[in-house]
Order: C-alpha cells, then sequence, then structure tokens
C-alpha cells in the first residue's frame, strides 16, 4: 500500500516522502498514530500542491538573496576601531560587528553566523568577507578598517 507521512520515521523515510508499506503496518501503526496518510489522488494533489508552494517559496527567498548580494557587493563597509602605531587594532573586528553596522548604515539585516570569518579581523586596511546568503548564493563584501 502507498503511503504518504506526515513526519519523520526513522528507518520509514522523510516527511512528505511516498513510500510502500505492507497493508498491517499502515492501517495498524502508521494511521493510527496519524503519521501517515494513504496515497489516494486527493492526498496526492494536496501533497503536489503544498511541494509547489515550497518551491514558489524558496525560489522567492533565492531571488531575494540575489538582490541583496548585487547590493552587497557594492558596498564599502567602513569600520572605526582604535588602533595602536604599527597598525594593530586593539581588540578585533568581529563577524557580530560587521553584521551590525550593515544594519545601522545600510538596512540590510544578515546573521552573523552567514558572515564567514575565520577569525576577527586584527589589522587595519581593506578585506573581502564572504557572506552565504542562501544555498548557492554568496556576496563579497569589502571591509575597510580603519583608525578613528
Amino acid at each position: 500500500m502507498k503511503v504518504i507521512l506526515k513526519q519523520d520515521i526513522k528507518g520509514v523515510g522523510k516527511k512528505d516522502q511516498i513510500i510502500n508499506a505492507s497493508d498491517g503496518y499502515a492501517r495498524n501503526f502508521l494511521f493510527p498514530k496519524n503519521m501517515a496518510v494513504e496515497a489516494n489522488a486527493e492526498n496526492m494533489s494536496k501533497l503536489k500542491a503544498k511541494q509547489d508552494s515550497n518551491n514558489y517559496k524558496k525560489e522567492q527567498e533565492k531571488q531575494e538573496a540575489i538582490k541583496i548580494s548585487e547590493k552587497l557587493s557594492k558596498i564599502m563597509l567602513k569600520v572605526p576601531v582604535k588602533s595602536g602605531e604599527n597598525g594593530k587594532i586593539f581588540g578585533g573586528v568581529s563577524a557580530k560587528e560587521i553584521a551590525d553596522l550593515l544594519e545601522k548604515e545600510y538596512e540590510i539585516k544578515i546573521d552573523k553566523k552567514k558572515i564567514e570569518l575565520k577569525e576577527t579581523i586584527k589589522t587595519l586596511g581593506t578585506k573581502t568577507v564572504t557572506i552565504k546568503l542562501y544555498e548557492g548564493v554568496n556576496a563579497n563584501l569589502k571591509v575597510d578598517v580603519i583608525s578613528n
């Protein structure tokens, strides 16, 4: 019997997946516990509509990420810091500071976890930072660390 899973079931399948289950397993376990529904025409059309909706949302999010990526590539973010005589800065510029400055100055809200910094920036000058906006969509942001 073909069934559509309503949730992830370990060793069986993932949510919204269509599987072949034995009649007894489906009728005595999956259906009573509301873990699956029968894969009839009505339920299949509901599943297709749900998947189409999810695909549309994902495409919209990707287009939005591409727009933000284009904006970020044109920005030169200036980060003022206190520094010593030889160009060493006190502390460092972290991903959180970069995210806060982007939101404050350009009204672009980016999660600090998406900013790829191996370690904090500890020298003056221009650095290029990669930001992962969406799966397959990355932006390169130029960060200019200046002494104030």
